[in-house]
């Protein structure tokens, strides 16, 4: 198993970014309506999704390599951001519990009012992420 000092946090930034950037798109373009503007809020839904999925996957790394992998395997997201908290990688727990619960809602279920919802809460990722990564960096 890697140490922390390898920890390459590359792709998670590059996610963050592809959010960002899509997010701008929309805001951008999707005033033309029609498809442009459900394709774009579905290249926003897309790209919080990978963001959010190497966000949690990085801070369970991060807990593995400093808590205890035993510990740390096998945890429902839940806990895992409890244990993230707790290690002040990330705040605002109850607003990662909402981002769990958005990207869960993405692969369940689809509807316009769906996807309108889940990208107010791509939106509201980008500074929660950011801060992760911030934080993520001045421990590694």
């Amino acid at each position: 198993m890697p140490n922390e000092e390898h920890l390459d946090i590359d792709p998670l930034k590059n996610a963050v970014n592809a959010l960002e950037s899509s997010v701008c798109d929309y805001d951008e373009y999707s005033s033309k309506g029609g498809t442009l503007k459900n394709t774009l809020r579905s290249g926003v839904i897309q790209n919080f999704e990978v963001a959010y999925e190497l966000s949690w996957k990085f801070m369970k790394r991060w807990l593995s390599f400093n808590v205890s992998p035993e510990l740390i395997d096998g945890l429902p997201r839940y806990e895992l951001f409890k244990y993230a908290s707790e290690k002040n990688l990330i705040s605002k727990l109850d607003k990662w519990f909402d981002f769990h619960k958005a990207r869960n809602r993405t692969v369940h279920e689809y509807s316009e009012t769906t996807a309108d919802d889940v990208l107010g809460y791509a939106r509201d990722f980008i500074p929660y992420v950011k801060e992760f990564i911030e934080k993520l960096e001045a421990k590694l």
